[in-house]
């Protein structure tokens, strides 16, 4: 069987898939990450290495297929989340999670520099100071504007950090009653709920996810601060990223209005 995978990427061979990509340490380190790890209810796509060994060949990796699509189901994806980072909290921080991003950029060193702003005391001064260039259309800098204004409600927060996968919101896979797919691991070292949060940020804002999604999982520790945290990252991939679009921004914003009244 051969297929192209949609967007042009890649194809499928029989129950490969090879496509191009990028990540945190190069599509290597996801996939070794991938390469041995257990999940209770989920099927991880497992890296195929080439025959020297090699996880990237010229910048083209390949995974075995796992069939599925994304699919509205925002609380199922969320329970994989909290699943998947139970067995990754054991794992040892990559050595590429350390290293801050540096010129020239690629997409990677975006959400990188995006995770940062999220977290550091004054939000994308590192950059600034670095003299990296900042977007300057009119929604980059309303989402600059509510990072800085959100930024003042952080709180601190005690949860660990440990290897979360930042991307869940197209990376898991449904086929129908079939146990959910995960095709790719975006690595960060944040706690688990902020990842969970980014799940319900990205629903909310892009995916038609309902507003009951933020107090359905309430009860998650310290829910409001990482779902601050989660929005502040968006928002400053928003401001970011080259190819960031002024129709994504409206959503955003009024998941941000969300988050303030969950504070």
């Amino acid at each position: 069987m051969f297929g192209l995978v949609t967007g042009g990427g890649g194809g499928v061979w029989g129950a490969v898939v090879g496509c191009r990509g990028a990540a945190p340490g190069g599509a290597g380190g996801p996939a070794k990450i991938r390469e041995t790890l257990a999940v209770d209810g989920l099927r991880v796509a497992r890296p195929v290495r080439a025959t020297d060994g090699r996880y990237v060949v010229s910048g083209w990796r390949a995974d075995t297929y796992v069939d599925g699509a994304p699919e509205a189901r925002y609380d199922e994806v969320v329970s994989v989340s909290l699943r998947l980072h139970k067995a990754t909290a054991q794992l040892d921080r990559p050595r590429f999670l350390v290293q801050p991003p540096v010129a020239p950029w690629v997409d990677v060193d975006v959400f990188v520099a995006a995770d940062r702003a999220a977290w550091e005391p004054v939000p994308l001064r590192s950059l600034r100071t670095g003299g990296v260039p900042i977007a300057t259309t009119p929604d980059a800098q309303r989402s600059l504007e509510l990072i800085g204004q959100l930024s003042t409600l952080r709180k601190p927060v005690r949860s660990p950090d440990q290897l979360v996968h930042g991307d869940l919101f197209g990376t898991v896979l449904f086929a129908g009653a079939h146990t959910p797919g995960l095709t790719d691991i975006t690595p960060y070292w944040r706690p688990a709920i902020w990842a969970a949060g980014v799940v319900v940020i990205d629903a909310l804002a892009w995916g038609g996810g309902d507003d009951g999604l933020l107090d359905r999982w309430s009860s998650l520790p310290e829910w409001p601060q990482m779902l601050l945290r989660a929005l502040m990252f968006r928002l400053a991939v928003h401001a970011l990223h080259p190819r960031s679009t002024p129709e994504a921004f409206p959503g955003l914003a009024r998941t941000a209005d969300m988050v303030r009244l969950a504070l």
